[in-house]
């Protein structure tokens, strides 16, 4: 026959177990890595530089085309995308002003008259500036993951933009931007990849580690 001070030392444990569960699960959700911490990781870097590599896949075409260089950002919005191969060129963005230069020419246009660079630009410049605000009045998003390895989702807003890229998804660890890949109408899409430069302030936060409350 079972006692019943041990009948009421195992509810006892049972109620303990459950309510540390139930701790545990309350925990986890208070440390949910949301858009907020990661602008804020982001945000931490006012200027930076990256080497890039990209692929564009064309309907139509057979294998990629490919692409390779070095990206720039200064706070708030200096955006310079410095193509080296296949060939040498230049698109440097300010404001809403973008600059292209190629074989010694230079021509200058306004940003917004672009759609798809502009989605482009805005994701980019949003996300490394940790600009959360800028980054919604064009897109919808949608994080997932953890400062260890996140993705975020954009879906453009704006009905242009939208006409000319179907979404964007950013990935990428801390603060540091490591991949973007763009789906357009029509079915090409441009993966990059993003090796942060060492040493240079590029967009390269450390995770802060998380205690207890």
């Amino acid at each position: 026959m079972i006692s019943g001070s041990k009948i009421r030392i195992e509810r006892w444990g049972r109620a303990l177990m459950a309510a540390l569960v139930m701790g545990v699960f309350s925990t986890s959700s208070a440390w949910a890595f949301d858009l907020a911490e990661l602008m804020g990781l982001l945000a931490q870097q006012k200027s930076g530089e990256a080497r890039f590599t990209e692929q564009r896949f064309v309907r139509g075409l057979e294998g990629p085309l490919d692409a390779s260089g070095v990206l720039s950002f200064t706070a708030p919005d200096r955006l310079t995308r410095r193509t080296l191969s296949p060939r040498p060129e230049t698109m440097s963005v300010e404001g809403n002003t973008l600059t292209l230069s190629r074989s010694g020419r230079t021509r200058t246009l306004a940003l917004d008259s672009m759609p798809e660079l502009l989605g482009m630009v805005e994701a980019m410049r949003g996300t490394l500036s940790g600009n959360a605000q800028g980054l919604q009045r064009h897109f919808r998003s949608t994080l997932s993951g953890s400062a260890g390895g996140w993705s975020l989702d954009l879906q453009p807003i704006d009905p242009r933009l939208a006409a000319q890229v179907r979404s964007m998804r950013l990935s990428g660890r801390g603060g540091e931007v490591l991949g973007i890949d763009m789906e357009f109408i029509g079915g090409d899409r441009s993966v990059m990849t993003i090796t942060p430069e060492r040493g240079t302030g590029a967009a390269s936060a450390a995770t802060p580690a998380r205690s207890a409350p």
